[in-house]
This record gives structure tokens, C-alpha cells and sequence, in this order.
């Protein structure tokens, strides 16, 4: 009777085919993404104790099974998912169709704030192009004169009360969405002007706006950095996270509900994102993520793409900024999930 004990060199009972210490062994020191797993091997370590075998093959089997019936179990603490489609949906987000899926072309023409700042600057660039100022910004006539068609006269004055649009830094969203339609590779700079590139071209002559989001998006999660300007810790896993966050929005988001909702969703299923903060004198790590998870995830992603409504709500103390949270049907038509319950 065979009794198991892996060795570094020996196969990965997970059936991963490699060999243990290049799978499972040290993994729960890899981070949130692969703590459920590091947990699931714990506990078939805990399930092996004791056990004999006749042969090292069904012990093979037998370890396989158990790993395989564990990450395919749900996880309450995944909101109906298992361990097996979060690894998925953490690290093959766009290579998972049988979990969820992205439209090339939408069915309608997409409102969404990022959309209506793009329409402007595509309308601008035209054909003859856009020139930059020295620095290679847009140029700060056409950023008031976007920020004043996107806000409207009474929030323009409120918003530059304190300072005008001098440049294309001070109207963030204008510049979020310049940089993320260059990764997108739909504007680009040509002798000297902003242009709008061939691929851009094609699209809205053979599918118009509604072919232009599906780019932007991908762009947005895939090549643009989330921390950008926020000043918090880097965090990356909130951006690494980002088909989690719209799954909690798809799943809950028919009713209006409070960021801190979202926020307690996200810290129960990676609660090891804690570890990634350090602890400072004013803020603890759980009150950064927090914020951060709000600001990044909620605010300046699903609403700012047009996934949600993010409003502010009243509160008794000025200084506090507490938000309610609602999904949009865009956040259906883009998305189309198989997951969960």
C-alpha cells in the first residue's frame, strides 16, 4: 500500500501537469488571486493524512478528484461562483467565452460618458486633423469648449471656480479618454496633428458608434493603468478583478445599493488585498481599498463607461462622499455573462 507524500519534483496533484514546486507548493504566497486554491490544498493535505494507496497512480487519481471537485464547487464567499471560475475570469478574462463573453459591435449606440467625450474629440480631429500643443496635449481652446458641452454652463462654472481648464490635465476625463483611445489605437499622431486612425475609420463607416465602445472598453481594462492620478497604492488587483466587479454589478445591480455593499463584496471574496496597503497614520489598509476600490472600480470604470449610475448621496457631515450604486442596460448589452446563479 502506497501512503502519499509529493515531493518538489513530483507531479502537481491538481492535474496542472507540472511538476509541485512549479504549481501549488509556496502558492499562498502569490497573492489573493491564488488563495482559494492554497486553501483547497491545504485541505487536501488534510484529506491525505492517513491514507494508503495501492499504487502512486490512484493516489494521482484520487488527489486529482479532490482538487477537481473543489474548485468546482461554489464558494459563498465568490456570490455563487467557484474557486475554478474566479482563476479564470482573474487570468483569462478575454479567453473565457464559456463564461463570459464581450460583443465585437453592440446593438445600440452606447451612452456612456467615456463615448460622449470621444464623439466630441473624434468630431474635433475631423478630417484635417488636430493640431497638439508643445507639450502633446490637446489643445486647451478645444478642452473648454469640451468640457462646457459635457458638463453644461452651470456645472462648467461650478467646476472652475476655483481654476480654469488651462490645459488638457485639468479636464481628467477629456484626458483618461484621449489616452485610452490612442491604446485603443483608434486616434493617433500623424505629422504633427492628431488624426483619426484607419481602424477608427472603418469602424464607423461599416458599424458606426456602437463598434467604437467594444475598443474602448478593452483598452480601458486591458492597457490603461487604473492608478493613474488617484494617488492611493498601487493595488493592481482591483484592475485585475474588473469581470468580478461587473459580475457583483450584473448580479445585484437592479437596485440601487450603497458603494460600501460593493466594497464589503470585494474585501470577502480577496480579503489578502489588505496585504498590498501599508498601514499609514491617518488611514488603515481596509479604509484605502476601500476608497480606492470606490473611486477606481465603481466610479471611474463602470460609471465612467456607462455601466452604472454612481450618485452621491446627502449626508450630514460635508466632508463625507457616500454614493449609491445602480447598474445601466449597457452594462448587460456589453457584458453577457454564464456565470453563477
Amino acid at each position: 500500500m502506497t501512503k502519499i507524500d509529493i515531493g518538489r519534483n513530483d507531479p502537481c496533484p491538481c492535474g496542472s501537469g507540472k511538476k509541485y514546486k512549479k504549481c501549488c507548493l509556496g502558492r499562498e504566497k502569490t497573492g489573493p488571486a491564488e488563495t482559494t486554491n492554497a486553501e483547497v490544498f491545504e485541505n487536501l493535505k488534510e484529506a491525505l493524512e492517513g491514507q494508503s494507496f495501492p499504487s502512486m497512480e490512484e493516489a494521482q487519481a484520487f488527489a486529482e478528484g479532490f482538487m477537481r471537485q473543489s474548485n468546482q464547487a461554489v464558494v459563498d464567499d465568490f456570490h455563487g461562483l467557484s474557486p475554478e471560475q474566479v482563476f479564470r475570469i482573474l487570468n483569462f478574462p478575454f479567453a473565457s467565452p464559456q463564461l463570459v463573453s464581450f460583443p465585437d459591435r453592440l446593438e445600440t449606440s452606447p451612452a456612456a460618458p467615456i463615448m460622449t467625450l470621444f464623439n466630441l474629440l473624434a468630431e474635433a480631429i475631423g478630417d484635417q486633423g488636430l493640431k497638439p500643443t508643445a507639450k502633446g496635449n490637446l489643445p486647451r481652446k478645444f478642452c473648454r469648449e469640451a468640457a462646457l458641452a459635457y458638463w453644461g454652463e452651470e456645472t462648467y462654472r461650478d467646476n472652475t471656480q476655483f481654476g480654469g481648464i488651462n490645459k488638457e490635465d485639468d479636464f481628467f476625463e477629456l484626458h483618461v479618454t484621449r489616452l485610452v483611445a490612442e491604446l485603443a489605437g483608434l486616434i493617433r499622431k500623424y505629422k504633427g496633428k492628431f488624426i483619426l486612425s484607419r481602424d477608427c475609420r472603418a469602424l464607423l463607416a461599416e458599424e458606426g458608434r456602437p463598434g467604437l465602445f467594444p475598443r474602448l472598453f478593452k483598452a480601458y481594462v486591458d492597457q490603461y493603468n487604473w492608478g493613474y492620478g488617484d494617488g492611493y497604492s498601487e493595488i493592481h488587483f482591483i484592475q485585475r478583478s474588473f469581470i468580478f466587479t461587473l459580475y457583483l454589478l450584473s448580479r445585484y445591480g437592479n437596485d440601487w445599493r450603497p458603494q460600501a455593499f460593493y466594497e464589503d463584496c470585494f474585501l470577502q471574496a480577496f480579503p489578502m488585498v489588505l496585504d498590498e496597503v501599508e498601514p499609514d497614520t491617518v488611514f488603515t489598509p481596509e479604509q484605502e481599498v476601500r476608497s480606492c476600490y470606490s473611486l477606481r472600480a465603481l466610479k471611474r470604470f463602470a460609471g465612467f463607461l456607462g455601466l452604472v449610475t454612481v450618485e452621491q448621496v446627502q449626508t450630514e457631515q460635508a466632508y463625507e462622499r457616500n454614493y449609491r450604486v445602480i447598474k445601466l442596460p449597457l452594462l448587460d448589452e456589453a457584458i453577457r455573462f454564464r456565470l453563477g446563479g
